[in-house]
């Protein structure tokens, strides 16, 4: 699985200005802070380190993590500097994430551009992945705060649960919706959790205030990856950021297929059994795995499904002091769900 397909690289085919777009509006002074930041602590005499990690980093994301964090924090009138620090660890732990996510699925395309793992191979990218891990780490501990970095720190290790999780769902059709939101909540929900919840706890934000940041996290988190997945199977590559049908040709068992499985006539179920469990594909299996998650009425249950957990972000974000980044917040995830419509 991989919010536009991340919000936090969103490539929609449009000139008009989203809300993240609004979001970074309102928090660009940090944001250029914490680039600077970013390209600082990524360098390394190790000149391919840097090198591998530029190909993503500078590949056109829109680092709404970071921003989350930043909006936190500004939400929660801190007063400092080490919301930077967070802000740059935030987006090395997803950066690193990316890197890992892309040898374990042999991905060959991230954000509109061929993948590190195809350009340097598999062994270079989890290693760099690893030392933008370590760096996320030693920014944690520059805060001196032990709270966040408790936060952060947990999120890192529900990630790799997550991958985990996730591998034993590929090729497996018995695959059920609980199983595929543990593997959403763990591998791309938890850290946009913990980059709101982070940004609260730094500035000593009533417990209250922290849960609502850390509640909206998870559920924009959740809204943002069923919506990549239904996109999978729906959207256009300038949407997706990635190769259209991605998903599918690597077997994943996502809610889409989920859902159109249950509903399936036995010709779909053994259709299903083939392409997924056999990983037997031909070059029209995706057009005819597309029109059965259309007929079945799975892509509109995923967009449903995807719907409520923005509603719940809504909600959470409706609990914090009422201001323009909390407006921005809440239209981003009015925005996360729309793209699929």
């Amino acid at each position: 699985m991989s919010v536009a397909a991340e919000l936090g690289k969103i490539t929609l085919s449009t000139d008009a200005e989203t809300p993240v777009d609004t979001l970074f509006a309102l928090v660009a002074g940090d944001m250029q802070a914490v680039d600077a930041l970013i390209h600082a602590r990524m360098s390394s005499a190790v000149s391919l380190i840097p090198e591998l990690s530029r190909h993503l980093i500078d590949s056109g994301g829109k680092r709404l993590r970071p921003m989350l964090t930043l909006a936190a924090a500004h939400i929660c009138d801190y007063v400092g500097s080490h919301h930077l620090n967070l802000a740059a660890a935030v987006e090395f732990i997803h950066t690193a994430t990316l890197l890992h996510d892309d040898v374990v699925d042999a991905s060959a395309l991230r954000r509109g551009k061929v993948a590190a793992n195809v350009v340097w191979g598999n062994k270079p990218s989890i290693l760099v992945g690893d030392f933008l891990f370590s760096r996320a780490f030693e920014l944690m501990v520059e805060t001196g705060d032990l709270s966040v970095l408790g936060i952060l720190a947990r999120a890192s290790s529900v990630i790799a649960e997550g991958e985990v999780m996730q591998l034993r769902s590929a090729n497996n059709l018995g695959t059920t919706e609980a199983d595929y939101l543990a593997v959403v909540t763990a591998k791309t929900a938890a850290l946009f959790a913990a980059s709101a919840e982070a940004g609260g706890a730094l500035a000593d934000a009533p417990l209250t205030i922290v849960g609502a940041l850390r509640d909206y996290g998870l559920n924009l988190g959740i809204a943002f990856q069923l919506t990549d997945d239904t996109l999978d199977y729906l959207g256009g590559e300038q949407q997706m950021g990635k190769a259209v049908g991605d998903d599918f040709r690597e077997a994943k068992v996502t809610l889409p297929v989920i859902l159109a499985l249950q509903r399936a006539s036995e010709p779909q179920r053994r259709f299903w059994q083939r392409v997924i469990e056999a990983g037997e594909q031909s070059d029209r299996d995706l057009d005819t795995a597309i029109q059965i998650v259309r007929e079945t009425g799975a892509i509109g249950e995923s967009q449903a499904r995807a719907r409520a957990y923005a509603d719940s972000a809504i909600t959470a974000a409706s609990r914090l002091p009422s201001q323009e980044m909390t407006t921005a917040l809440i239209d981003i995830a009015e925005f996360c769900v729309a793209r699929a419509f």
